[in-house]
């Protein structure tokens, strides 16, 4: 029996040395995640996640380097009969896209601007968020 997979794709935005977090509620607690979304038929992985912003942020961005690609089970936990799978780039913007920063989904409750370096796997909900933070780091800290 076949079941059902979503694909979710997922943003580092990047902006002065601090990455966009988004703290959202689910099940009654809030979570915390990266930006980003449902990958749409007919949508590249790219388009997704500038439809994502410009549709959950009003917010132009760039889309950079491809970060992860999930290579595990992941049950949906909002929708346990379906597999997700989760892919994570990297992403810029300017200050003149952020001057039009609007919160535009009624679920996104926060934005947090977090510095690079503080970065902390075990705040995100996601397993696959908790990984690409620490490849992020890594990759940002090498010497």
């Amino acid at each position: 029996m076949s079941k059902p997979f979503n694909v979710r794709v997922y943003a580092l935005l990047e902006h002065q040395g601090k990455v966009l977090i988004i703290n959202e509620p689910f099940q009654n607690q809030l979570i915390l995640k990266f930006p980003g979304g449902g990958l749409e038929f007919g949508e590249g992985t790219r388009d997704c996640l500038i439809r994502e912003f410009k549709e959950e942020l009003n917010l132009e961005v760039e889309i950079g380097e491809h970060l992860y690609t999930q290579d595990f089970f992941q049950e949906n936990i909002f929708d346990p009969s379906e597999q997700i799978l989760l892919i994570y780039y990297k992403a810029t913007t300017t200050e003149e896209a952020l001057s039009k920063l609007e919160i535009l989904d009624s679920d996104i409750k926060e934005l947090i601007w977090e510095p690079i370096q503080n970065l902390n796997p075990e705040k995100m909900t996601l397993a696959a968020d908790k990984i690409v933070i620490n490849l992020y780091k890594n990759k940002n800290f090498e010497s």
